[in-house]
């Protein structure tokens, strides 16, 4: 499981690189994660790295890097 949580972790990274700040409606949809689920463990896994910052707005949640 941590293997494939890195790797939904990399693909977050990587789609918050090409495209900036995203909801995580966009999130989902750049980095080609199928669940809410693996995409709040990738979140998570970054989130305790220190790699992204995590704001919301009237409930809608944005997320960029470092």
């Amino acid at each position: 499981m941590t293997a494939t949580v890195g790797t939904l972790a990399g693909a977050v990274w990587t789609a918050l690189n090409e495209n900036g700040a995203l909801n995580t409606k966009d999130l989902k949809k750049a980095s080609k994660i199928k669940t809410d689920k693996d995409l709040y463990l990738a979140l998570g896994w970054l989130l305790r790295e220190d790699k992204v910052v995590v704001a919301e707005d009237d409930k809608v949640m944005t997320v960029a890097l470092k």
